[in-house]
């Protein structure tokens, strides 16, 4: 069977990618603070299963790579996330913060840097209870 280029779309993302300065260090930080599920290493590259997807930590590949990008984790309960990770040296910018507030769900997001600085941010979709 074949797919048309007019019925082509793209569903899933398989592998997020973030650039890494020190593997090592990023390992502990991922695996040991936050607790992802570590699978396997590759000269200059780590990875990580987070749910669905996989995460690779990778060496820059120039001096001037910049970052750029920013991976939500969805959470259950944000509070609890939130508490779970601060105790374990997770420093956040801010406390759960409620962004949105939809028909049924709320939006709630909580930012924190990895080691490298990138962006993390812990992400909560609960339902409204009013």
């Amino acid at each position: 069977m074949t797919t048309s280029n007019a019925t082509f779309g793209l569903s899933a993302i398989g592998q997020v990618a973030l650039t890494a300065r020190d593997i090592p260090r990023s390992v502990e930080f991922y695996r040991d603070r936050l607790g992802l599920p570590f699978l396997f290493e590759a000269p200059g590259m780590a990875f990580f299963q987070a749910g669905d997807m996989r995460l690779m930590l990778g060496l820059p590949e120039n001096e001037t790579q910049r970052f750029s990008s920013i991976v939500y984790f969805k959470v259950s309960d944000i509070q609890v996330a939130h508490r779970a990770l601060s105790d374990r040296g997770v420093a956040f910018v801010h406390e759960p913060r409620l962004v949105h507030r939809g028909q049924k769900t709320d939006l709630w997001l909580a930012f924190f840097l990895d080691p490298d600085d990138n962006t993390l941010a812990l992400m909560s979709e609960t339902a409204r209870r009013d």
